[in-house]
């Protein structure tokens, strides 16, 4: 979450005015993450998030998104609901950019992963995938090899500038991802975002799931790689293998992996690596100014797609 788009307080009292949700008592933006922006709004009925939608996120494919998230929250997922206004509208336009009003839920994110909240997380994810499956609708990943492609050409003239060599060590992975990724996996509808600051818990139990703004489908495993990824480091950016265990076989315990899912898991990670980490370096050379955002060290990921590069069965995660 994020601020781009700074809204005052007529033009919010008159989007409310369309809505059976009392008037605005606090509004204020919230800084975390670096796609939309992001209001969590007070009023005399209760609590909401306002988003408007920026940068990467195309009008076409919100109806999805909001879709995939009423969807889901049917099916016993914590997903937060769209609040539709006085004429069953849920998607809106507020000042000049695409909006929704959604539901509140409780709960925090954490910053430092445990094994129970990376278990939980394993069987949320997987009972997640498998509510999926009667999902009726369908979005390409625009973020997987043809989209890293694009990223890599967009930042190879200003990677060096990061560190000297990145735009080498991006173009050389792109090239043996694009030669080895995995086909014929299970697919399904998937988050493709799923860090901690977008799960919310109390204690060790999941009470929200939120941001499904890359929400696409693709294969499921890959899922499971990206939070392989975004749980299983700690803060030195070092592997946890307690983690990865945990969250592996309590997704198993909640939907059995393939053999083939299983050995395709450190590809999956790779890519995963390689697109977190290009997607923080254009934002890293792009920042928007005057926004209220916290740009992401993209080297971090680099640390990541290194030691995944350093893995050659899946069995060595969990050891």
């Amino acid at each position: 979450m994020a601020v781009y788009t700074q809204v005052d307080d007529q033009t919010l009292a008159e989007f409310l005015a369309g809505y059976d949700v009392g008037e605005a008592t606090s509004f204020k933006g919230i800084a975390e993450g670096v796609e939309n922006s992001n209001y969590l709004l007070e009023t005399t009925k209760g609590r909401y998030i306002l988003t408007l939608y920026e940068k990467r996120a195309n009008p076409e494919d919100l109806p999805y998104f909001l879709n995939m998230m009423e969807h889901l929250a049917e099916h016993g997922i914590p997903s937060p609901l769209p609040i539709h206004d006085r004429e069953g509208k849920a998607l809106q336009m507020l000042a000049g950019r695409p909006a929704c009003l959604i539901s509140f839920l409780t709960g925090v994110s954490v910053h430092h992963t445990t094994e129970n909240q990376c278990a939980a997380l394993g069987a949320m994810l997987a009972d997640m995938h498998k509510v999926g499956q009667s999902f009726g609708t369908t979005r390409p990943n625009d973020l997987s090899l043809a989209g890293w492609q694009e990223l890599a050409e967009k930042t190879a003239a200003r990677a060096d500038e990061v560190q000297v060599g990145l735009a080498n060590e991006i173009s050389t992975e792109i090239a043996f991802l694009a030669a080895n990724w995995p086909k014929n996996l299970p697919e399904g509808t998937i988050h493709a975002d799923l860090f901690p600051d977008n799960v919310l818990f109390t204690g060790d139990k999941i009470t929200g799931v939120i941001d499904f703004y890359f929400g696409c489908t693709d294969m499921l495993a890959y899922d499971l790689a990206v939070c392989l990824n975004a749980w299983c480091f700690d803060e030195e950016h070092k592997f946890v293998p307690g983690r990865a265990k945990r969250l592996i076989e309590m997704y198993d315990a909640h939907r059995s992996l393939s053999p083939a899912e299983i050995e395709a898991l450190p590809l999956l990670a790779r890519g995963a690596a390689l697109r977190f980490l290009l997607t923080r370096l254009y934002d890293w050379l792009n920042p928007v100014a005057g926004a209220v955002v916290n740009p992401k060290d993209p080297l971090d990921y680099l640390k990541r797609l290194k030691f995944h590069q350093s893995i050659g069965d899946t069995a060595a995660y969990v050891v």
